[in-house]
C-alpha cells in the first residue's frame, strides 16, 4: 500500500513538473483511482475470506476452514512443530485437534489487512476432552487471545497461515505437557 502511494505520488509530481494537459492530468486521476479501488477490493475479498475461515473453524466445518486455501498451503502454527504442507494434510490435523477439543470456538474477531496479509485477532477457548498426540484429556478449558496471520496470492487462495499463541500457553491452562 506504502509503494503504490509513493508511486502515485511519484507519477502526480512527474505529470506537474511536465506541464501536461488537463485531460491527461485526468486520465491518471482515473487510473489511480481504479488502482486505489482494485486494491482496496482486493484486501476487502482476503479479509472475508480470512474470516470465514475462522468461521469454519467454529463451526468444525474443515470444508469451511480449507475452502478457499491454494494447493501449496502451508500451515506454520506457532512454529512448535514442523510446518504442515497441503490441504489434506492440514485438514487431518485440524480434524484430529478438534476432537480433542469439540467444544473450541473463537469470537470478538477482528482483522487488519495489508499487502496480500490478513491478520486476524480474536478470542479462543475450548475443553480438553479427546486425547491428543498421546496426551490423555484433562476436562480442563482453556482461554486465550491469539492473532492468526493468512497470506494470499493474487487470486485469493491462502497459502500460508501462521498464529501467533503457542501450544504451550494453551496446553498449560488445560493440565497437559506438550509433546517432545
Amino acid at each position: 500500500m506504502k509503494r503504490i502511494l509513493i508511486v502515485l505520488a511519484a507519477l502526480a509530481c512527474m505529470a506537474i513538473s511536465c506541464n501536461t494537459s488537463s485531460s491527461t492530468t485526468a486520465n491518471a486521476d482515473t487510473s489511480s483511482s481504479n488502482m486505489s479501488s482494485s486494491n482496496t477490493d482486493m484486501l476487502e475479498r482476503n479479509k472475508q475470506t480470512a474470516l470465514a475461515c475462522q468461521q469454519g473453524v467454529t463451526n468444525h466445518d474443515a470444508d469451511a476452514v480449507f475452502k478457499d486455501a491454494a494447493p501449496d498451503y502451508t500451515d506454520y502454527g506457532d512454529g512448535s512443530f514442523p510446518p504442515t504442507k497441503g490441504v489434506d494434510s492440514a485438514k487431518k490435523n485440524f480434524e484430529i485437534f478438534l476432537a480433542a477439543f469439540p467444544d473450541m470456538k473463537g469470537e470478538n474477531f477482528t482483522t487488519i489487512a495489508e499487502g496480500n496479509h490478513v491478520a486476524v485477532i480474536g478470542d479462543w477457548s475450548g475443553t480438553f476432552k479427546g486425547e491428543l498426540m498421546g496426551m490423555k484429556p484433562t476436562g480442563k478449558s482453556f482461554k486465550v487471545k491469539d492473532v492468526d496471520i493468512f497470506t494470499f496470492n493474487d487470486e485469493g487462495k491462502i497459502t500460508e497461515h501462521r498464529s501467533i499463541q503457542s501450544f504451550a500457553t494453551m496446553f498449560a491452562q488445560v493440565g497437559a505437557t506438550m509433546p517432545k
